[in-house]
């Protein structure tokens, strides 16, 4: 046992969890793969849309408890919950649970805010209960090769990672519905852009302290929108409207009524290491993938390919000898395509992880304070792109917040 009287980690779980999914939206099939037969089992839903609560049984079986409140799931005996609602609901009823005591999944970003993210992480603290974070990209294979060749020396020490977001159905995706308000979103590059400046900072090993940022509404500002009392079509669920036929982006019709966010964004970060940073991100280019290029002082690595719909990548690095330009790279290294369900088979390693988490402890690839702080470096980012690129500097979570996270939740709270 541990110092709370909770099994270690190294102990299997005793019994099947008992889980809990609020917000059976477009993510919600994340949750289905938590149904292990001996290791957990959904068995409660909770959705205030009477689609999604009928979703829940198509997902999870005619048996599924379903709630339209996730306060009304309190007695249904839940050992951990997945927190799937849209991102400026996230914080609600995860604090509802860290306070009952239930682990807690909560999809990225952590929140919207950064008061919000440290109040999620101060529950956690003051109650003891897990949180966990669903930063799938640290399972995704590419980016866990990359990290394997930084690792190793391949490049040196890290002094600088470029980053390029082509966000190919951006209009589809985060301008038919509650994305493209700020209010639900506070801008892209903290809704998008938090999994990529959360790997950035795994990639370079540090978090971001001061940012500039310029960003626009470069096409999407003109497109006609619906009428503000007309429903976003399918109960807002992307796949009812998405037409990968349409284009250019210009031609996307029934907008969101309202749009108040950009769809091209670019940053500068310099990270507590002295690791310069960039990311770019664009949501009308007609390719969808990432591009992370990472410097060190002996050589750099730049993968081709992401991988996260399955198809293979490879990571070419350079850091043997000088030339001019050549394609041919020092080293290559393929990343084989992956057909292990959502994003290249991270989404179950993730849900594998949390599971394992809930139940029994110990050290996890995601972080809650990494998972603040990409959200902090959006947040600072955002706000310098809509002062005309004012410098931000990012404040850095409380030191017993990064102590406790940093030794996996296992300090005994007083």
């Amino acid at each position: 046992m541990d110092d709370r009287g909770q099994p270690a980690a190294t102990e299997p779980p005793r019994t099947e969890l008992r889980v809990g999914v609020v917000g059976v939206g477009q993510r919600a099939p994340l949750a289905t793969l938590a149904n292990r037969p001996g290791v957990a089992r959904v068995v409660s839903c909770a959705d205030p849309d009477p689609r999604g609560r009928k979703d829940a049984r198509r997902l999870f079986g005619a048996d599924v408890l379903v709630r339209e409140r996730y306060e009304d799931m309190l007695d249904d005996g839940l050992d951990a919950v997945f927190v799937l609602t849209p991102d400026h609901l996230h914080t609600g009823p995860a604090l509802f649970f860290l306070d009952a005591g239930t682990a807690v999944f909560v999809e990225k970003p952590l929140a919207i805010s950064v008061d919000d993210c440290d109040s999620l992480l101060a529950a956690a603290f003051r109650s003891g209960t897990r949180l966990y974070v669903g930063h799938n990209l640290r399972h995704l294979p590419m980016l866990r090769r990359m990290r394997e060749l930084i690792d190793k020396g391949e490049i040196g020490t890290v002094r600088s990672i470029w980053c390029r977001h082509f966000v190919g159905h951006g209009g589809d995706f985060y301008f038919k519905d509650w994305h493209a308000e700020r209010a639900h979103t506070n801008g892209l590059l903290l809704q998008k852009g938090a999994h990529d400046l959360d790997v950035i900072h795994w990639l370079a090993g540090g978090y971001t302290r001061d940012v500039v940022a310029h960003g626009t509404l470069a096409v999407y500002g003109d497109n006609p929108r619906r009428a503000a009392r007309t429903p976003v079509p399918g109960g807002e669920r992307m796949p009812d409207w998405y037409d990968p036929d349409v284009w250019p982006p210009s031609a996307l019709r029934d907008l969101n009524p309202v749009v108040d966010i950009e769809d091209l964004s670019m940053m500068l970060g310099r990270l507590d290491n002295g690791v310069l940073t960039s990311y770019q991100q664009c949501h009308f280019t007609p390719d969808y993938w990432r591009n992370y290029t990472v410097i060190g002082d002996e050589g750099r690595l730049e993968n081709f390919g992401d991988g996260i719909d399955g198809d293979p990548a490879t990571i070419r690095v350079w850091n043997r000898r000088r030339s001019g330009y050549r394609q041919d790279a020092d080293l290559s290294v393929p990343v084989p395509a992956q057909q292990d369900g959502l994003h290249g088979g991270a989404d179950r390693a993730l849900v594998d992880e949390f599971l394992r988490f809930a139940a029994v402890g110990g050290p996890t690839e995601t972080s809650p304070v990494a998972a603040r702080e990409a959200v902090a470096c959006a947040a600072a980012a955002t706000t310098s792109l809509r002062t005309n690129g004012t410098p931000v500097a990012v404040a850095a979570p409380a030191p017993e917040l990064v102590d406790y996270f940093g030794n996996h939740q296992q300090t005994a709270r007083p």
